[in-house]
Order: structure tokens, then C-alpha cells, then sequence
């Protein structure tokens, strides 16, 4: 099975020993070793994948590597953040994704108005089954504990993944910089209840929720 460790916070380093790994088309920037490099049309899932990514606007450039050594992988300097999954999902924005173990599937789903992040649509890429996956961040992202009775409310250009038995709702509210006097704050937010992690950034993409 393939190994993945962080090689500082904004490369991963993953052991491969005749196995495959999925990653973001062209992520790799070294390796050592035999390997040999594959992209993947429809997020590696075949026509159908491609098809239903293409009506659902979540894009998703895969490539499957192979073969004997160390590949290693970073985007853009981002921090890179491994999640390690025991049969649960991950939710994650395909332009977070790194990386994942072959074993694990990756689909696409409906989130409803969550999906109101510039350029994300209505949908989001999952990542299910047992192993790693690497997701990607801008800044040190933090992990936030939702549990009953406890809500956590998340800016949406902030959201980067979650994981667990988690509702989330699209809401309206006062936000901070609007208390503030700015009226350009966030009047938008997702509310997540129930069960779960979610991961954050401390840095927004620009929103239409935002915008507003």
C-alpha cells in the first residue's frame, strides 16, 4: 500500500512500492525512482464520472501515478493537510483535493445552497472507503469539532471539507465585519449541525455571499 507522509507542511511524500495513487493533474514536482504518469478524464471515474461532473460543474483534473520510489506532490505552496478515512466520507472542494489512496472511490454529491462559492456550483467531490487522502489549504487550516447541541457556523469562502454525520445549512445573519460598520462583510453563512469535523482556512475565496 502506498505510504503518505508530509515532507515539511506544503509537500507530500508518498512510498510506492508497484501500487497507484491518485492526484491532481499535474501536482507532482519530483521524484525518484520508476513511475509512470496517467491522466484520468472524469476525476478518474470513466465517462459516467465525466458526464456528471460536467452537469454539476464540480471540476476535477486527476492523473493516476504508478510505480516504484517517491513521488512528490504540492500545489501552489498550499499547506497540505492528510485525512485519514475508516470507511466514513469526506466532503471536500475538488480544488482542495491533493491526493488519495487507490483504494478510496471519489463521487460527487448535492450540498444545495452551500455551493454558492464562486466556481464550486451546487456540488462537491466525496471521498469514501479506507486510507488517506491529502487535501490542500490556504494557510494552516484548523479542524473544528461540531457535537450535539454545539452548531459551528463556517464563512463559505473559508470552507475547505468535513467529515461525519453533519447537516449543513446555507443562513443568513449579521456578520462581524457588518457589526463593524463594513458592509461588505460576509451576509452569508453555512451552519453545520450534528456529528462531525470541519476543516477551515484562514483565507477566503471570493463568494457571491460575500459579494452581497
Amino acid at each position: 500500500m502506498a505510504m503518505f507522509r508530509l515532507q515539511g507542511s506544503k509537500v507530500l511524500a508518498v512510498e510506492m512500492t508497484g501500487d497507484a495513487v491518485k492526484a491532481k493533474n499535474g501536482a507532482m514536482v519530483a521524484y525518484d525512482g520508476q513511475m509512470a504518469f496517467k491522466k484520468m478524464s472524469g476525476g478518474g471515474e470513466g465517462i459516467r464520472g465525466m458526464v456528471t461532473r460536467r452537469l454539476t460543474g464540480e471540476s476535477m483534473e486527476v492523473m493516476e501515478v504508478k510505480g516504484h520510489g517517491t513521488c512528490y506532490f504540492a500545489d501552489r505552496a498550499s499547506e497540505i493537510n492528510l485525512v485519514r478515512l475508516n470507511g466514513e466520507k469526506l466532503y471536500v472542494e475538488a480544488s482542495n483535493l491533493l491526493a488519495t489512496d487507490p483504494g478510496l472511490r471519489t463521487g460527487t454529491t448535492f450540498t444545495g445552497l452551500r455551493g454558492a462559492t464562486q466556481g464550486n456550483g451546487l456540488f462537491t467531490t466525496t471521498v469514501e472507503g479506507v486510507g488517506q487522502a491529502a487535501i490542500t489549504s490556504d494557510g494552516p487550516a484548523i479542524v473544528l469539532r461540531v457535537s450535539a447541541g454545539m452548531p459551528l457556523q463556517v464563512d463559505p469562502g473559508a470552507y475547505v471539507a468535513h467529515t461525519g454525520n453533519l447537516q449543513q445549512h446555507f443562513q443568513t445573519g449579521v456578520s462581524w465585519r457588518t457589526v463593524m460598520g463594513e458592509g461588505s462583510g460576509e451576509s452569508f453563512q453555512i451552519r453545520f449541525e450534528g456529528e462531525g469535523l470541519v476543516y477551515v482556512q484562514p483565507s477566503e475565496r471570493n463568494t457571491i455571499g460575500g459579494q452581497l
